[in-house]
């Protein structure tokens, strides 16, 4: 049969038989990537800690139990700043929240050791003069660190800390005093053990449990017992500085991946000097630049898919990675938010990515340890692996080789610890059961009933809601104060 000129072929059965599309694979380990999907959303649900009412009055309890021995350890000695503002971070230094990387860090585990973990960055020091200058004294220490010189303060805050310094005398005479991290980590370890000796004394109902206290170098680390809850707190004295240092003036000039959807005010509102040195450094004298503040604000930034990858990510790397020590959470953080540089915000906001970002992270960890390179996010011409050997370096990515040719495995035995973890803690707290808590507020050497103004408040809360839902909320980035919510609102 001929066709008419401009006419078509009639389809044939072939030509629109529908071809089933083949699942997506990983090139590297063959890993289907909708399986890959599908156990990082089981990790992330086994890691999530949903809070009932009663355990968030626990962690309310515990936060509050802090605040209260912080504010006797102030009236020991008047060191600590009156008016002082602490920053809390979930998770503790082990998680790598903050970049301390310390060789003497106790290792505790989920589970069996704590249910919830926390890092408290306390300013024994603070400078917030606006119109002050943010010098440092870089001359004797590596990238990233610093010394600090009690010049930059008055006379009475240099007679107050002149026993948490070592002493330089100038050429010309003058004396040069340095603030030392260790010999402040002393301090705070010995005000804290008197202040807790003090409160255990005279035992309160509904006050914490110390169930352990301490000191892993210039951290002092601290487990509570509240209810059927284990807190472990990490709390770090630091030195709090608004404004930010010149070391990283040149990063703000850069394009970045908050631009725009937070202000620069928010990122650059203060930086910490954070009692770590480097490995060449001089422990009684060097400190270490950290950023937490601001990167509490870029974690707002970033997609639930990636922030999903990166948790998963670090369960798998934070043991294989641990000896020798070379690799920490932090490393990876930094890996996590060059990429969001790097990539389109389209991508990274793609919620069935996760499987893809974590690969990513992987091959990036991998590239930096061939490549003995990982860049500060803030200050990048610092090299985090530059002291690393190669041997050591080799070691670890032949390690992470392992983990890249069968994720799926691997991420199926992180999901396994997790839940081994939940269980522990189910356990712990069917044999311990709970208890009416109260929100102590503790005086030294006072005979008080604990300050049950969290009960309370509590109280008129159900009285004045029948019937409705009713919630204790704790920010870790914002501590100042309980949130309360009655069903969806807040206040």
């Amino acid at each position: 049969m001929k066709m008419k000129s401009g006419s078509s072929p009639t389809a044939t059965p072939s030509s629109t038989k529908h071809v089933p599309q083949a699942p997506e694979l990983d090139f590297r380990s063959g890993a289907r990537i909708e399986e890959l999907n599908r156990l990082i959303a089981e990790f992330s649900k086994h890691e999530q800690r949903e809070y009932d009412d009663q355990r968030a009055l626990e962690i309310h309890t515990a936060k509050d139990f802090i605040f209260s021995m912080l504010g006797m350890v102030q009236k020991l000695d008047q060191k600590l700043p009156v008016a002082n503002e602490y920053l809390l971070l979930s998770g503790g230094v082990r998680e790598g929240v903050i970049d301390m990387d310390l060789d003497e860090l106790t290792v505790y585990a989920r589970g069996a050791d704590y249910d919830m973990d926390f890092t408290l960055l306390v300013p024994a020091l603070k400078l917030h003069d606006r119109n002050q200058p943010v010098t440092l004294d870089m001359r004797h220490s590596a990238l990233c660190h610093s010394w600090l010189s009690l010049r930059l303060f008055d006379e009475g805050t240099i007679n107050k800390w002149k026993d948490c310094c070592t002493v330089v005398d100038h050429v010309n005479g003058a004396t040069n005093y340095f603030f030392s991290p260790t010999l402040v980590a002393d301090w705070f370890y010995e005000s804290i053990s008197m202040v807790l000796a003090e409160i255990q004394k005279k035992p309160q109902r509904g006050v914490p449990r110390v169930e352990k206290v301490e000191r892993n170098a210039t951290v002092i680390s601290i487990i509570l017992g509240v209810g059927g809850s284990r807190m472990l707190y990490d709390v770090v004295p630091v030195v709090s500085f608004k404004g930010w240092p010149a070391v990283a003036q040149s990063w703000l000039m850069e394009n970045h991946f908050w631009d725009g959807k937070i202000t620069e005010e928010e990122v650059i509102s203060g930086f910490y000097l954070l009692p770590a040195c480097s490995s060449t450094g001089q422990k009684e004298n060097e400190w270490r630049l950290s950023f937490a503040r601001s990167e509490v604000q870029l974690k707002k930034c970033i997609s639930a898919s990636l922030m999903q990858a990166y948790q998963a990510c670090k369960a798998l790397i934070i043991k294989l990675l641990s000896r020798p020590k070379a690799i920490s959470p932090y490393h990876l953080r930094s890996l996590m938010l060059w990429a969001c540089d790097r990539l389109p915000h389209t991508y990274l906001a793609q919620e069935d990515y996760a499987a893809h970002f974590l690969l990513g992270l992987i091959d990036d960890l991998q590239h930096c340890l061939v490549n003995k390179t990982c860049p500060n996010y803030f200050i990048p011409q610092c090299n985090m692996l530059e002291h690393l050997s190669d041997d050591t370096a080799m070691l670890h990515a032949r390690k992470l080789s392992s983990v890249r040719s069968d994720p799926a495995e691997h991420l199926r035995s992180a999901i396994e610890h997790a839940k081994a973890a939940s269980r522990l803690t189910l356990e712990l707290q069917w044999r311990g059961g709970s208890s009416n808590l109260s929100s102590p507020l503790l005086e030294t050497g006072a005979d008080q009933q604990p300050d049950d103004r969290l009960a309370k408040k509590l109280q008129q809360l159900v009285t004045e809601n029948p019937g409705k839902s009713i919630s204790v909320f704790i920010n870790p980035d914002d501590v100042t104060r309980p949130h309360f919510r009655i069903d969806d609102k807040f206040f």
